[in-house]
């Protein structure tokens, strides 16, 4: 039925959007302005006329791109969250479309739900009102919404998918801290090695050349490589720039080049097993949401193949899928694909024997998710030091090596 409804079910073109400014005066005569998000000036007066207020000035601001902001993944489940208390607290739903898009701060954001509102009042469901915006509802928002429709659970639906979509964009930020931090850090020290290198070692080495003696070993090693510094230092930034650029278009154009990067980078020391850690977190947490939802298993497996965010593991979960199609069972299809710690493939196993796989699936999530944390922290707190003491012997060396000539000199004298 999902499925139906999704091929049926066509994406909105995009439509320029602007922000109006609109003075006029309402039921009781008091003047009064505010702003409204939409395409033309008709629809912002029909919005107006709607409320009873005699418009007096209506100006436009600017579009999408002036200052509309973009819509993030945490504006929708906040979105999700308020349409849940909205429609638990009793109020209709097209009111509670009215309600949130007047409270939501971020424009482009407000224009959606009011999108969402228009294409509801027009007769379309929810889910299918969502499913015309596939760039900010994913399969598996629409497909719990929709569950939740057929129900007549959707408050509780709505709920689980901002708690599911709160704690997958905590996971998210906590690996981008642990491939962010050390990456900048060393950037830096980088920049401020070429910075001296290129900048500051040259006005020692004009100052070197009056001393009319052989310097020190060190320093003439810094010269040298100050000297090809000075004079390749181009070739290095547009290197730089050609292996991130190839590996962007190699990973955007290739899929078999996207699954080595990923494959890859699950061995890289300590980031390897974060990233390994959350896919696994990952995949249970959309499962056990999915499933939970009364999504069949295999239909579940398919949206949570797309959520573990490395490609190795969404091919394991592809060949999960097949395997319990075929009516194996889901442990030991997790088993077969040898890519799934022993620890998830057990609880999983013991979940499925107890009937309470979604609950045992959520406990997978929370043990890795805590696993993720532990070894960012611990990252952190050890790299700090080392960073430290590498950008030390790399500034520390090269003011030395400069100074040493200095200090011989002083001893001659």
């Amino acid at each position: 039925m999902a499925t139906t409804t999704a091929r049926r079910v066509r994406p909105k073109e995009k439509v320029k959007l602007y922000r109006w400014n609109w003075s006029g005066v309402g039921p009781q005569g008091r003047r009064v302005r505010g702003e409204v998000v939409a395409a033309k000036r008709f629809e912002v007066e029909k919005v107006l006329n709607g409320q009873n207020i005699i418009v007096k000035s209506i100006k436009r601001k600017g579009g999408l791109g002036g200052g509309m902001g973009t819509i993030k993944p945490r504006d929708i489940m906040l979105f999700a969250r308020q349409m849940s208390t909205m429609i638990r607290a009793g109020v209709p739903i097209l009111q509670a479309f009215q309600v949130v898009a007047e409270s939501l701060k971020k424009p482009a954001m407000s224009a959606l739900v009011q999108e969402l509102m228009t294409d509801v009042s027009s007769g379309s469901s929810f889910s299918e009102a969502m499913r015309r915006h596939p760039l900010h509802f994913d399969k598996l928002f629409c497909n719990l919404v929709e569950a939740g429709e057929q129900s007549g659970s959707l408050d509780r639906m709505l709920d689980r998918v901002a708690t599911y979509k709160e704690k997958l964009e905590t996971l998210k930020g906590k690996v981008k801290k642990a491939l962010w931090y050390p990456a900048a850090v060393i950037l830096v020290g980088f920049a401020v090695t070429a910075l001296l290198l290129i900048k500051v070692v040259p006005q020692f080495e004009s100052l070197f050349h009056g001393f009319g003696a052989e310097l020190p070993a060190m320093t003439r090693m810094t010269i040298a490589l100050s000297e090809f510094a000075q004079a390749y230092w181009w070739w290095g930034v547009l290197g730089f720039a050609a292996v991130v650029f190839f590996i962007r278009g190699g990973m955007q154009r290739s899929e078999a080049f996207r699954y080595r990067m990923h494959a890859w980078a699950l061995k890289i020391p300590v980031i390897g097993q974060i990233l390994d850690k959350s896919a696994v977190a990952r995949y249970s947490r959309t499962l056990a949401t999915t499933f939970g939802a009364g999504v069949p298993l295999v239909e579940a497996l398919d949206t949570a193949a797309g959520a573990t965010g490395s490609m190795v593991y969404e091919r394991a979960v592809h060949q999960i899928r097949e395997d319990v199609s075929t009516g194996q069972q889901l442990a030991f299809a997790m088993r077969m694909t040898e890519q799934f710690p022993a620890l998830a493939v057990q609880m999983v196993g013991i979940g499925e024997e107890a009937g309470s796989l979604d609950a045992m699936l959520n406990r997978v999530a929370d043990y890795y998710e805590e696993e993720v944390d532990n070894m960012v922290d611990t990252l952190t707190s050890l790299l700090e030091p080392f960073i430290i003491v590498v950008l030390g012997v790399l500034v520390g060396g090269l003011v030395i090596s400069m100074y040493l000539p200095i200090f011989e000199l002083g001893s001659v004298i």
